[in-house]
């Protein structure tokens, strides 16, 4: 079972997280975050993802420490759950409609972290969220992760729906990228080894 657990402390957080790629039937979120928490349920239940999270944070500040240290967290649970990525697809492509707007990410779980962020969002803020932080959280889960991570809003008006989309595209393409190819001898790279 692929499956990881990890609990992070700081000054400015508490944060546990529990992940099982195998098995999406647990999904518990709690950030204190309430539009966060939808976006990390969606990005779970269309990647197929058992994942709980809890985190305290300094909210009384805002929310930026919360999403990204969660991303953090999640980013590395994510490559010690993958383990030496044998078998796995490594790439993942999806697009998502969300009314108005179309979503699109693309990610290579190839050991080498980069993110290209391509959306603009008119609401600066969705509750507590502020929607500058989907950049910041896309950055910290990629780069812990070790993913070349491509996320774009191709078009779209509403705030709400572009992040939407984004979430959901990274949960499909993930899905896609950590399935098992029983095709797939070893690890999908020319090397020999996913770092």
């Amino acid at each position: 079972m692929r499956s990881a657990s990890k609990a992070r402390k700081t000054n400015e957080t508490s944060i546990e997280v529990s992940c099982n790629l195998d098995n999406g039937e647990q999904v518990s979120i709690n950030t204190g975050v309430g539009f966060f928490d939808h976006m990390l349920e969606l990005l779970a239940r269309h990647g197929r993802i058992g994942l709980i999270v809890k985190a305290d944070g300094d909210l009384h500040i805002d929310s930026h420490h919360t999403v990204e240290d969660v991303g953090i967290v999640l980013g590395q649970l994510l490559k010690e759950a993958l383990g030496d990525k044998s078998q796995i697809n490594r790439y993942g492509t999806a697009y998502v409609p969300m009314d108005e707007t179309l979503g699109f990410v693309s990610l290579d779980i190839s050991g080498r972290p980069f993110l290209a962020f391509d959306a603009t969002f008119s609401n600066p803020k969705l509750g507590n969220f502020d929607t500058e932080l989907v950049r910041e959280f896309l950055q910290a889960f990629a780069f812990q992760a070790g993913i070349t991570l491509h996320a774009r809003v191709l078009y779209g008006e509403n705030t709400h729906h572009k992040i939407e989309s984004i979430f959901k595209a990274l949960g499909r393409a993930l899905s896609e990228a950590i399935r098992i190819n029983p095709d797939i001898k070893g690890v999908n790279s020319t090397k020999g080894l996913i770092e």
